[in-house]
């Protein structure tokens, strides 16, 4: 019989409850009277007790009827919460939002996007997975993460990609190199020199990409020692052990012993892009998009770090 129960029912009970007068808790409603009287005697048949002790000149709760008013509180204060989680949950201020970035894209801007997206969603748990590009696209698509801040990635129809920031690639020597007092550089004087570089699994078209300026040049750079990370890519090229090309934001914080020189010439750009799924259309996504303030749009040699 509980299965005909329904939400009025306990909404119509607590307000005569409430009131202990039928007539005040119908207008309390903005019903009629008769109505009311028998959805409370419905609600008692399919309970199968009475709620209320009923007389011409009072109406009283029962022991069963004080006992369910507080239950019948409870259901309705949670189904109101349920309501307004989900609500609050379609319009994207609520629920999580699991990010996968590079590493390179931080000086960028991406943890500010960040911070000011929980300021003004606070209710919302971001979650940040730190990996290569191609680790970003695999988890995007497995559904693992909801977006992906990521470099130079390969277009998928099944993703949906926004420029983030472009910026140049830059030559990285140790302060001992021939070359390291230039102020700007020609790919071709690296020519003979080892490379450190991060693995070609982390992303074909960024690698290749990251490369270009080497191969226009006329060569293909030899590659002696890998790395997970430009962090631990400057520090092994800190210690002597080659040279790389990098994007300028990945050199925006270096080491002892590193020299960062600008690339003569005309040469590809990186590209930082937000990736998220063609299908995936929730409004945290678009919340996230809609942060004030943007990346930085462009990075140019001129606003290099010093370094040495």
């Amino acid at each position: 019989m509980t299965a005909n129960l329904e939400l009025r029912h306990l909404r119509y009970f607590v307000a005569v409850a409430e009131e202990l007068h039928f007539g005040r808790a119908a207008e309390r409603l903005h019903m009629a009277q008769p109505p009311l009287s028998q959805q409370v005697r419905r609600l008692e048949e399919l309970i199968g007790t009475a709620l209320f002790d009923r007389t011409s000149r009072r109406v009283a709760l029962t022991e069963a009827g004080t006992a369910f008013l507080e239950r019948s509180r409870r259901i309705l204060d949670q189904v109101s919460a349920d309501v307004d989680e989900a609500a609050r949950i379609g319009r994207g201020q609520q629920g999580r939002l699991d990010i996968g970035f590079i590493t390179s894209a931080i000086p960028l801007g991406i943890t500010e996007r960040i911070h000011a997206f929980r300021s003004l969603y606070p209710a919302v748990q971001v979650q940040l997975h730190e990996g290569y590009t191609s680790l970003i696209l695999d988890r995007l698509l497995a559904r693992e993460i909801d977006m992906g801040v990521v470099r130079d990635s390969e277009p998928d129809p099944a993703l949906t990609t926004t420029a983030l920031a472009t910026e140049p690639f830059v030559a990285v020597v140790p302060v001992e190199h021939p070359a390291a007092g230039q102020t700007v550089l020609d790919a071709g004087l690296l020519r003979d020199d080892p490379f450190v570089f991060y693995p070609r699994a982390a992303g074909e078209r960024a690698y290749l990409r990251n490369l270009e300026p080497c191969r226009q040049a006329g060569y293909e750079p030899r590659v002696v020692q890998e790395a997970s990370s430009w962090v631990t890519i400057l520090h092994l090229i800190g210690a002597g052990l080659g040279v790389s090309i990098a994007p300028a934001s990945a050199t925006l914080t270096v080491p002892a012993g590193v020299r960062i020189i600008p690339l003569a010439g005309t040469h590809p750009r990186s590209e930082v892009q937000l990736v998220r799924r063609a299908d995936d259309t929730r409004a945290v996504l678009t919340n996230f998009l809609r942060v004030p303030g943007s990346l930085t749009p462009t990075l140019t040699p001129g606003a290099l770090p010093a370094s040495g």
